[in-house]
């Protein structure tokens, strides 16, 4: 079911969301070449603890995956779209991108976002999917309001990203969080302007393009939880949590 949020939930995601926002701005300083992910971890769950808040996805389970999400962070690189898993032999390298999602949680509310970073200097290929991917995102926060549909948000990227010779992920969408996670409803990354659900003011959401240099399937490797492209092609992710208003939408996660 999809719940509206009162005002004192919304400022306890605000909360959140600030805390998400402050992972993301560090980050962006310590990615360089020679580091590895797990310490890109351990930094993060260190300034989510001393803000007050909990790393939501260490422990997270799902159904069907034998193994509990192990990190504070999902650290993705280059043909890795999502839930890549920190380790300490993963050593980022000069040319690399590298997607970083972030969920928080404070007060029993969450905030979740995620970026795509260029370690060092990157090729020029891999630049226009970090910008592609960056601008679909605003275009679907730009058509976010109440009275607007899920059609619209998903048409926004869709058509975005088509175009312009790029792959959505299909597999995976945004979603509905507040007192959970992940919470209905689902968002995907195309649709039809007009249908589905319309949208109204006090959703929470997260909206969330991930997108291929290649073509449109992935896989998952035996860890269960690591989503890469089927044909080795690099991705791209960038996901922003806002709140739906009559005049448009807010940002929750405000890491720009």
């Amino acid at each position: 079911m999809v719940t509206l949020k009162k005002d004192h939930e919304i400022q306890i995601m605000k909360q959140a969301g600030r805390v998400v926002a402050d992972v993301l701005r560090l980050l962006e300083e310590l990615i360089r070449p020679g580091v590895d992910t797990l310490s890109l971890d351990r930094a993060a769950e260190d300034l989510i603890r001393r803000s007050g808040g909990i790393p939501a996805t260490k422990g997270y389970r799902v159904p069907g995956i034998a193994t509990a999400y192990p990190a504070s962070l999902c650290t993705s690189i280059n043909d890795e779209v999502v839930h890549g898993i920190p380790r300490s032999d993963l050593i980022l390298e000069e040319g690399d991108i590298i997607s970083v999602d972030v969920v928080v949680g404070v007060g029993r509310y969450y905030g979740d976002a995620a970026r795509t970073y260029g370690v060092g200097a990157i090729s020029e290929e891999r630049q226009r999917l970090l910008q592609v991917t960056h601008d679909s995102l605003h275009r679907a926060l730009a058509v976010v309001r109440g009275g607007a549909t899920l059609g619209d948000v998903g048409y926004a990227v869709e058509s975005y990203i088509k175009p312009r010779g790029f792959g959505l992920v299909r597999d995976y969408a945004g979603h509905g969080i507040g007192r959970h996670m992940h919470e209905p409803p689902q968002i995907p990354n195309y649709g039809k302007p007009g249908r589905g659900m319309v949208l109204k003011p006090g959703m929470t959401l997260a909206i969330e393009p991930m997108v291929m240099a290649g073509e449109e399937r992935v896989v998952t490797k035996p860890d269960g939880w690591t989503v890469v492209t089927a044909d080795g092609s690099d991705a791209a992710h960038f996901e922003k949590t806002v709140l739906v208003t009559p005049e448009g939408a807010e940002i929750l996660t405000p890491w720009e």
